[in-house]
């Protein structure tokens, strides 16, 4: 074979970037910009030059969807690499899912993006649905091991709060008095001795943050967090 016939390959990356509202887990979706498929929706995605690194990309594409740098929590997924999943040609798609605070970013997200219930959400281009389904078992797997509220909540946050992230990122029940007793006894709480009126039950809430050293450590070293 031509060696030339090697370098007829195009690389890209997908972002898949979690959200949380407070009530809903979220991403963000894009429209796509030409035929086939247009304006049909699809994840934040860009080809990647020859000369740029993945994180250079991810940087890029992050900044292009929020207008400037955004505090986050970037991994790597993997390569996904079927030769027809894209209609423009041979495309090596190295995709990467992002973790970071809901409300932080909307008062600058670029207009060509939006946040999507993750629960209600359409079909997606090409085969951004199978790489969706596998940043949510990552996202998951990160949730059992890791404490990784921190790239989601905001400094302060409820119980309430917690309890309905970690079940929708877990996508299941979870009984409120253990999960309660598990969480407190990590000492990953801090209370701030403050309270905030939710709108529910038109009740005071307690105020929590998280104790950073504390946090830090089981990032670290990892912790059982799957609340069976």
């Amino acid at each position: 074979m031509v060696e030339s016939n090697y370098f007829q390959v195009a690389l890209s990356s997908s972002l898949v970037v979690f959200g949380f509202n407070g009530k809903q887990l979220l991403i963000v979706t894009e429209k796509r910009k030409k035929s086939p498929f247009k304006r049909a929706p699809m994840l934040p995605s860009k080809m990647v030059l020859p000369e740029e690194s993945l994180e250079s990309a991810t940087n890029s594409l992050l900044k292009s969807i929020f207008c400037e740098t955004t505090e986050n929590h970037t991994e790597q997924l993997k390569a996904f690499a079927n030769p027809y999943r894209n209609s423009d040609g041979r495309v090596v798609n190295i995709a990467q899912y992002a973790v970071l605070r809901y409300a932080a970013t909307q008062l600058k997200m670029n207009s060509n993006y939006q946040w999507c219930d993750l629960e209600d959400l359409p079909s997606l281009v090409f085969d951004h649905d199978e790489i969706l389904t596998f940043a949510k078992e990552r996202l998951k797997r990160r949730v059992k091991r890791r404490p990784i509220g921190f790239h989601f909540l905001p400094k302060e946050f409820t119980f309430k709060e917690i309890h309905t992230l970690y079940e929708l990122a877990l996508r299941k029940k979870l009984d409120k008095r253990n999960f309660r007793k598990k969480l407190f006894s990590s000492d990953l709480l801090v209370d701030t001795n403050k309270s905030v009126t939710v709108e529910e039950n038109n009740k005071p809430s307690n105020l929590y943050m998280f104790n950073t050293k504390e946090y830090e450590k089981l990032t670290l070293k990892g912790y059982d967090f799957s609340f069976k």
